[in-house]
């Protein structure tokens, strides 16, 4: 069931297009991966998701009704810029933008509390920001962007700053947030980040979106076809072994045995790779590749450069 939706949304500025008919679909009570390289757009619509500016056409929906001012309360947004203010005490200031978001003072308390002793930072109310590293002010920004416990959650790269120990917390509380029933858009470059964490993705390139669905399905939709088979054997057997239907692209070997990379070049074919090498060579382990999300951002991004060496799209 679709949550929040943006149709052919459209933003111009001065002297150039940040968002060009750019449209993404989010379903309820999910992950969404918001992709695209610096400069393409990202920034911008999650400013009009969050009504920071308007758009100049397309519709925005949030639980099938049109966006209206009023729904920024049910909005949290963390962005890559950290907004504390320095000289103000940690808890004040936590108390302080729970008070903006409609919490009363006694409910605001009490749920800071509950998230400042499971991130263990009690200790941190009456410190100034200032005297914070960065991953604390994190999760200070962290807390303050949850606590009025939005229906949609915005997170722009929410894991800078952050040591590896502190980034799987963060994500072991975005997902059980996400568990309890919160949507959640998830603006990152952190490639691994959106193949752990998302379940479907829209990836913005030069103000228009190029590719969006479910991660696994796009994944799956840029196989080539290539397979990684492991055996023990003479390896020179393989290429006699093999039918034209089939390329070998890479062979390496070692103590524990060899490792082909074999390209499939007829689909229907490849289901008898393993038929053809079984009776001749003791297959240790095969699978197929399937291109990473990385890869993939990558692809996508360096096509969209060849068709517009010049883009003039900004955030």
């Amino acid at each position: 069931m679709e949550f929040f939706s943006a149709r052919e949304v459209t933003k111009s500025f001065v002297n150039h297009r940040a968002l060009d008919k750019v449209s993404m679909s989010v379903p309820e009570k999910s992950i969404y991966g918001l992709l695209g390289p610096n400069g393409a757009g990202k920034t911008t619509l999650i400013r009009i998701v969050n009504q920071i500016t308007a758009p100049d056409d397309g519709e925005l929906t949030l639980n099938g009704r049109t966006l209206k001012p009023a729904d920024t309360y049910r909005i949290g947004y963390m962005p890559e810029e950290r907004g504390l203010y320095k000289k103000m005490k940690v808890g004040e200031q936590a108390l302080y933008f729970a008070r903006l978001k409609g919490l009363d003072k006694k409910t605001a308390t009490k749920r800071l509390k509950h998230w400042f002793e499971k991130f263990d930072i009690q200790s941190w109310w009456g410190k100034k920001v200032e005297e914070l590293s960065k991953g604390m002010q994190q999760k200070v920004q962290f807390i303050i962007t949850i606590i009025h416990e939005p229906e949609l959650l915005i997170f722009d790269e929410p894991f800078s700053g952050f040591d590896p120990i502190n980034t799987n917390l963060l994500k072991k509380e975005i997902t059980g947030i996400r568990d309890r029933g919160t949507t959640i858009i998830f603006s990152t470059h952190n490639m691994g980040s959106v193949e752990e964490l998302c379940d479907h993705i829209t990836l913005i390139d030069n103000s228009r979106s190029i590719i969006d669905g479910p991660v696994q399905e796009i994944r799956n939709s840029f196989k080539l076809d290539i397979y990684r088979v492991g055996f023990e054997g003479d390896p020179q057997k393989l290429y006699g072994l093999l039918s034209p239907a089939y390329e070998v692209l890479e062979l390496t070997g070692g103590l524990t045995g060899h490792t082909a990379r074999i390209k499939v070049h007829r689909k229907s074919d490849d289901n008898l790779l393993l038929k053809q090498l079984i009776p001749h060579l003791h297959i240790t382990s095969f699978t197929e590749e399937i291109p990473s999300m990385n890869d993939i951002f990558i692809d996508q991004v360096e096509k969209q450069k060849k068709k517009t060496p010049n883009p003039k799209a900004s955030q």
